[in-house]
């Protein structure tokens, strides 16, 4: 299903563990994916979220602990941030798969950890789906496996709970596009200032998230402005999970309302590390420390090669 191409890119003839930097590599569609390796260690492909949030929030407020352990790779996927966009408008999953094994081929990386965001844990698991024999283990951070699942599940309630919208819930009514009953909650909370009620326990930590990105000048939104259209994005990789066997750690926010505080509970992969914490969606901005325990423990029970 996957082409082998010659692909470009402007690191020097160098191994990626001695590398730092940024840099462009080139797709076998002519897509220019920014990448940034920093750190020194075992590789990880760091996933995020949104969809079309992009890397920049974890290089900035993790990265410094981040790197002490591995050689990360933050990646801008098509369409998002500081990458550009497909001629053809190719947004499908199984292109940005191809992307992310074209990026660990023109990096020379046999094999690596990913780390993902949110929506980063549904790449996560498609990308292991079809390359296990690449992918050492996977860390899902306040991730989903099925966006439909999460929205009605805790997205929802939640939601018309902080609007105070009597039951029954407009947003659960299926004869209306599952988007459409998205976007139509996220225009309420951001009218009333109460968005970072869903993701966050400081109400600050929003607006922190939103400065930041002012740092990156042509911002590329071009994937968030079309994913809805693809169905596979909303397929349920929750079965896929028990026929993983590579170790995942599975960090999940007791207060996470945007994938659900009990998403795990139908997460079941055979080699698994759940750790709960009380935060909310973005633990790297709102508990660093607490995530980052998590993440040595993991490094350390399974000793990675």
């Amino acid at each position: 299903m996957f082409i082998n191409a010659i692909l470009f890119f402007s690191l020097i003839a160098i191994s990626p563990f001695e590398s730092s930097g940024e840099t462009k590599i080139v797709t076998s569609d002519g897509v220019e994916l920014h990448v940034s390796i920093r750190g020194s260690g075992i590789p990880v492909l760091y996933l995020h979220g949104g969809p079309g949030s992009g890397s920049y929030w974890m290089e900035v407020f993790m990265g410094d602990l981040l790197e002490e352990h591995f050689s990360m790779i933050y990646l801008d996927q098509r369409g998002v941030g500081r990458s550009g966009s497909p001629s053809n408008g190719d947004f499908s999953l199984d292109r940005f798969i191809m992307d992310f094994e074209e990026v660990r081929n023109a990096l020379q990386i046999d094999s690596w950890l990913t780390m993902g965001h949110s929506f980063g844990g549904i790449l996560q698991t498609a990308y292991a789906n079809h390359h296990s024999d690449v992918i050492l283990g996977m860390m899902i951070i306040n991730g989903s496996l099925d966006m439909a699942y999460s929205f009605h599940s805790s997205w929802c309630p939640k939601a018309s709970d902080i609007l105070e919208i009597p039951k029954p819930l407009p947003c659960l009514d299926e004869s209306e596009p599952l988007f459409d009953r998205w976007g139509t909650l996220i225009s309420k909370l951001n009218e009333l200032n109460l968005m970072w009620k869903m993701g966050y326990t400081d109400p600050e930590s929003i607006e922190i998230m939103n400065l930041t990105y002012r740092d990156i000048e042509n911002w590329n939104p071009d994937f968030s402005n079309v994913f809805d259209r693809y169905e596979e994005y909303l397929f349920d990789y929750r079965p896929i999970s028990s026929t993983l066997d590579m170790p995942v750690l599975f960090y999940y926010g007791t207060q996470d309302w945007m994938v659900g505080p009990e998403h795990y509970q139908s997460v079941h992969f055979p080699n698994m590390m759940l750790w709960p914490a009380d935060t909310a969606h973005m633990p790297f901005l709102e508990n660093r420390s607490d995530l980052m325990n998590a993440i040595e423990l993991f490094q350390g029970k399974f000793r990675f090669n």
